[in-house]
C-alpha cells in the first residue's frame, strides 16, 4: 500500500471531510480512502447519452423533446 501525504489544503475543504465521515461513521481517514478510490474507479469519458436518459426518467409520463428539431428549428430563427 502506498502513502500520501496532502499539503495546502484549505481549511473549509478538511471540515467539510470531517463532517462528512462523521455522517458516514467513518474516520477521516477512511472516508479519504474511499472518496479516492470511487474517483479513481470512475471512467475518465463522461456518458452524455447515459446522463440523458438518467435526466429523462426523472418525468416518465412526459413526452421528451427532439433536441435536434429544436436546435434547427432555433437555427431558422
Amino acid at each position: 500500500m502506498a502513502t500520501l501525504t496532502i499539503r495546502n489544503l484549505d481549511e473549509q475543504v478538511v471540515k467539510t471531510l470531517k463532517l462528512r465521515a462523521k455522517a458516514n461513521h467513518r474516520s477521516l481517514e477512511a472516508e479519504l480512502r474511499e472518496v479516492l478510490t470511487t474517483l479513481a474507479n470512475r471512467s475518465g469519458i463522461f456518458d452524455l447519452r447515459a446522463y440523458a436518459d438518467r435526466i429523462a426518467a426523472m418525468t416518465p409520463k412526459r413526452r421528451q423533446s427532439d433536441s435536434v428539431r429544436l436546435l434547427r428549428e432555433d437555427r431558422r430563427r
